[in-house]
C-alpha cells in the first residue's frame, strides 16, 4: 500500500475546501442576485417634504412592481396591482398574520370562482408610507405569500408610473 507525502495530501484537502467554499459563494450571490430580480425594492426608501411622503419603485424583470413592507408590523412582500379592487392576501398568509375573518364573499379571479372573506388591516406600511383601516380580502386561492396592494390601498395615494418605476405619494397634514 502506497502512501502519499503529508504535504500533498493536505495540498489536495485545501484544493477540494477552496473548491466547496467557491461554489457555496457562488450559489449564495446568484441566490441573492436572482431575489433581487425578482423584488428590486427589497429595502424601499422614501423621500419626505412639506405635507408629502414619497416612495419610488423600481420594475422587476416582468415589469411587475414588488416590493417589500408590513402589515400589521410583520414583513410581507407586495405586488401592485392597479386592477385589484382590494388588497388580496393569500390563506396561509393571512393566518399568519392573524388577520380576523369578517364575512364570506364569492371571488371571480383569472382561474374562476372562489370562496374568501373580508377584513380589514390596521396598519400597511411600504417605506415611511402607512396607510390605517385598509380593507382587504383573503383569497384561499393565492397561492405563495405574495400580497397584491390593490386600488383599497392605492386609491389614498398618488401615483404615477414612467419608465420602468412608479412614484407614490401620500399627503400629510403638517
Amino acid at each position: 500500500m502506497s502512501q502519499q507525502p503529508p504535504g500533498k495530501r493536505a495540498g489536495r484537502v485545501l484544493m477540494i475546501l477552496a473548491w466547496c467554499a467557491g461554489l457555496f459563494l457562488l450559489t449564495r450571490f446568484f441566490g441573492q442576485w436572482e431575489q433581487r430580480q425578482e423584488n428590486p425594492n427589497a429595502v424601499v426608501t422614501s423621500q419626505q417634504g412639506a405635507g408629502f411622503v414619497e416612495v419610488k419603485l423600481l420594475g422587476n424583470a416582468q415589469g411587475h412592481f414588488v416590493a417589500s413592507g408590513q402589515i400589521n408590523g410583520q414583513p410581507v412582500d407586495f405586488m401592485l396591482d392597479t386592477g385589484a379592487t382590494d388588497v388580496s392576501i393569500p390563506a396561509g398568509l393571512a393566518q399568519r398574520l392573524k388577520l380576523e375573518e369578517g364575512f364570506g364573499v364569492t371571488l371571480s379571479t383569472a382561474n374562476g370562482l372562489s370562496q374568501g372573506y373580508r377584513t380589514r388591516i390596521n396598519s400597511l406600511q411600504l417605506g415611511d408610507i402607512v396607510l390605517h383601516d385598509v380593507r382587504a380580502l383573503v383569497a384561499p386561492g393565492l397561492e405563495g405569500n405574495q400580497v397584491l396592494l390593490g386600488m383599497s390601498a392605492l386609491n389614498k395615494l398618488e401615483f404615477t408610473q414612467r419608465g420602468g418605476t412608479m412614484l407614490l405619494r401620500q399627503t400629510t397634514n403638517q
